[in-house]
């Protein structure tokens, strides 16, 4: 099936806006703390829960490190930190299953769509974990599970494990 000119200006046009709207957002949401140094735990829930949504940029592990280092409860810090991330992270999960059969089939193919599933189904577990302890882009991976159908049990659990231990080691060699 083609697309049509008009179709491919509207894509541009789209993705140009989007592009605009997650820059400015990912610049300032927590502009004021990082300036004023204002630092109170809705403010670090809301910029941890922010980092973890896909379309957006924020240094949450940093952010932890000066939250950790300011005092706060460690044990308090990491469940805000693991609950925004897990509900982020799950939002993520969802807008990639709900919202990615008619593209992935327009983008890639149906062939390359059944490929990639295989290999995200061989290696998925590991790449959940290993997303979610390293400061690497684990909202994609969780995007990238939704958009392959892939367990949700499975995704939330490692995603889980992953941040725990993430937060774990960033709490034992920052915080104490």
């Amino acid at each position: 099936m083609k697309r049509s000119r008009l179709d491919i200006k509207r894509l541009i046009i789209v993705l140009f806006f989007a592009t605009v709207a997650i820059t400015i957002a990912s610049l300032t949401i927590g502009r004021d703390i990082y300036r004023h140094n204002e630092s109170g735990l809705l403010s670090f829930a809301i910029v941890n829960f922010s980092g973890y949504l896909f379309f957006l940029f924020m240094p949450v592990e940093l952010m932890f490190i000066f939250y950790l280092r300011s005092g706060f409860d460690p044990l308090f810090l990491n469940l805000i930190a693991i609950g925004t991330a897990l509900i982020s992270q799950s939002i993520d999960y969802l807008i990639g299953y709900f919202f990615s059969t008619g593209i992935i089939d327009r983008l890639i193919g149906r062939r390359r769509y059944e490929r990639a599933e295989a290999e995200i189904r061989k290696y998925g577990k590991l790449a959940l974990l290993v997303f979610n302890f390293f400061p690497l882009s684990s909202p994609v991976i969780a995007l990238a599970a939704g958009m392959l159908k892939y367990r949700v049990k499975d995704a939330l659990l490692y995603s889980i494990i992953g941040l725990v231990a993430k937060y774990l080691v960033l709490t034992l060699f920052f915080g104490l």
